[in-house]
């Protein structure tokens, strides 16, 4: 039986608010979370995502982020974990750890060394079944890497993936529409059932209109009502409403993405406009990641403003 009943619609991959001094901001985290979870739409939260800057979190750390929000967030909302680990004792202790403090599933990004040296189905298979095997009440998420990278999926692996009882969902971000679209017919053939989410942060509307269940999107810790707009009126055929939603949109991904991919400085730019649009009070990152800039600044501030979130 799935661990999390309900996968469709919008999950935040949660930011994580550090003091001045670079210590994870319980309160500021908490406030957060709870306020992403006020949102009629938002049906689960992801910590320790590329938004929560998992890559300078300790593994104590990330186990302490998935405790606070899931504390925080008990009999309200799920949180997945998600695992960003190189080996399968590795992953198996952050299973593990995540799902004693607290996570509903777990979220399974590729080991990173696959990006440099290429993985095989066999290696990926082994993954998520150390994975399960260290939290087997646990539902694992695929997290989908882009198509252009050494640990992209095949679609034959995304079917054998999706065919395993214990993965619910795919969280998919192939950045290749026609992968995509391959990708998530190769899902659907195996196993209707399972939930696939784009997380397509850089173009959403584009994404959300192939058929897919909804989003697990960083972009959504800093905009989420606009984003939830967007799914419904993607799920009612509203193309004209889609469309005048993903303009306000657009200037916002902009700036915070600056016409590419997530990166560390776009997590820091987020951070930015959450500050400026007053979901956060400090947009602190940690080293070596950079603050924005005043030029980055300003772009932000006039995204936010024209959206009408503008607070300080």
């Amino acid at each position: 039986m799935p661990s999390i009943g309900n996968y469709r619609g919008i999950i935040p991959a949660i930011a994580c608010p550090f003091t001045p001094d670079h210590r994870i901001d319980e309160p500021a985290l908490r406030k957060l979370a709870s306020w992403l979870a006020g949102h009629d739409g938002v049906v689960a939260v992801m910590t320790n995502g590329h938004t929560g800057e998992v890559f300078a979190l300790t593994p104590a750390e990330r186990a302490e982020v998935t405790r606070i929000v899931a504390d925080e967030l008990k009999g309200r909302l799920p949180v997945i974990s998600s695992i960003v680990c190189e080996g399968l004792a590795e992953a198996a202790a952050h299973a593990g750890a995540a799902r004693k403090a607290g996570a509903a599933a777990l979220d399974v990004m590729p080991p990173h060394h696959w990006l440099r040296f290429g993985f095989t189905p066999e290696h990926a298979l082994q993954y998520f079944d150390a994975i399960h095997q260290a939290a087997p009440e646990l539902d694992l998420v695929c997290h989908v890497y882009p198509a252009w990278t050494r640990a992209s999926y095949s679609c034959a692996l995304l079917a054998e993936l999706a065919r395993l009882p214990y993965v619910q969902a795919f969280k998919v971000g192939q950045r290749d529409m026609n992968k995509y679209a391959r990708d998530i017919q190769a899902i659907r053939e195996a196993d209707a059932g399972k939930a696939v989410l784009t997380c397509h942060d850089e173009y959403l509307l584009a994404s959300m209109v192939q058929g897919v269940d909804g989003a697990l999107v960083g972009f959504a810790t800093f905009i989420p009502q606009l984003i939830i707009d967007l799914w419904e009126a993607v799920k009612a055929g509203d193309l004209k409403m889609a469309m005048d939603i993903q303009a306000v949109i657009t200037p916002l991904k902009d700036a915070v993405y600056g016409g590419g991919e997530p990166t560390g400085e776009a997590h820091a730019r987020m951070k930015g406009g959450m500050y400026l649009a007053g979901v956060i009070d400090d947009a602190t990152v940690r080293p070596p990641t950079l603050a924005p800039d005043e030029h980055e600044m300003q772009a932000l501030r006039a995204a936010v403003k024209q959206a009408g979130l503008l607070r300080r």
